[in-house]
């Protein structure tokens, strides 16, 4: 994926659970005393690398993107296929479906039979490839800031229609905040949530934001950055690296990036594989193994 900021996710639980052992005792457990939520690692890149190179990115990913698409820019997905010997390896799954341009979905009509018809595709390749129901597809946006009303329309439709077939709606937007004007700041992902019919129809947030800080750059911590620090609470996976750099955003977190502007895989000595990296609150995002 290659969202630019010109183009360009559900989970923040607070509780204080008390338990009454006996009449005479009340335990109380605070906040502070509860286990960090642990994150994961994750890669996506638009070209499937390899079954060989699947094997050694195991050693530093817990999941990999999958496209049911073709990727931005492609006229193919080369995962198709791929599915089942992926998961053997045990990786988990972020599947994407490429979204629409905007001047695809300008007017109503269009706006709403393409967001059906990309939902119905996107399942239909998604049943072929194995992946059972409810697992969550994510729509690629490659567009950013503010979108247009109609855009909204296409969103609601993928929506509807990926729940009404037994899928789960996911969106990959950028989390970058864009100026509007003096003071005034947008970011694709709160744009997209102050347009969400409810609660119960909300998408899971998959979010682009590579600039430093928040982002740590290229970098493979043992402990993954928590998505919700990429500058958007309440999101499933942050993407927080991309291949290659862009310069103006990552300036502060340079060394991390090889030479060539590309990130790598700590594994991938030769550097074969560049791609893009993600953190997320699961170990499979999409409930896809």
């Amino acid at each position: 994926m290659k969202p630019r900021i010109s183009l360009l996710f559900l989970f923040v639980v607070a509780a204080v659970p008390i338990l009454f052992s006996s009449p005479e005792l009340v335990t109380v457990s605070h906040p502070q005393d509860q286990p960090a939520q642990r994150s994961y690692p994750g890669f996506d890149r638009n070209i499937y690398p390899g079954d060989d190179a699947m094997k050694s990115l195991r050693r530093d990913f817990a999941f990999t993107g999958y496209y049911l698409s073709p990727p931005p820019g492609e006229k193919a997905s080369t995962w198709l296929g791929k599915r089942e010997f992926v998961r053997s390896l045990g990786f988990g799954f972020i599947v994407l479906y490429r979204g629409r341009e905007g001047r695809e979905v300008n007017t109503y009509e269009p706006a709403v039979q393409k967001g059906i018809a990309d939902a119905r595709n996107a399942v239909s390749v998604a049943k072929s490839e194995g992946f059972p129901a409810q697992s969550i597809l994510f729509l690629d946006i490659e567009e950013g800031g503010r979108l247009p009303e109609t855009y909204h329309i296409y969103l609601r439709a993928w929506n509807s229609e990926l729940r009404r077939l037994g899928f789960l709606p996911g969106l990959y937007c950028s989390g970058i905040p864009v100026n509007e004007g003096p003071k005034v700041t947008i970011t694709t992902a709160d744009n997209i949530r102050a347009h969400a019919p409810s609660k119960e129809l909300a998408f899971v947030f998959f979010i682009f934001n590579d600039v430093c800080p928040p982002s740590p750059g290229c970098a493979f911590p043992q402990a993954p950055p928590p998505p919700a620090t990429g500058g958007i609470p309440d999101v499933a996976v942050w993407q927080f690296a991309q291949s290659p750099r862009v310069k103006e955003r990552t300036a502060h977190c340079a060394p991390g990036y090889h030479t060539d502007g590309n990130c790598y895989a700590p594994s991938d000595t030769a550097h074969s594989w560049f791609l893009d990296v993600d953190s997320a609150t699961s170990a499979d995002p999409s409930n896809g193994r």
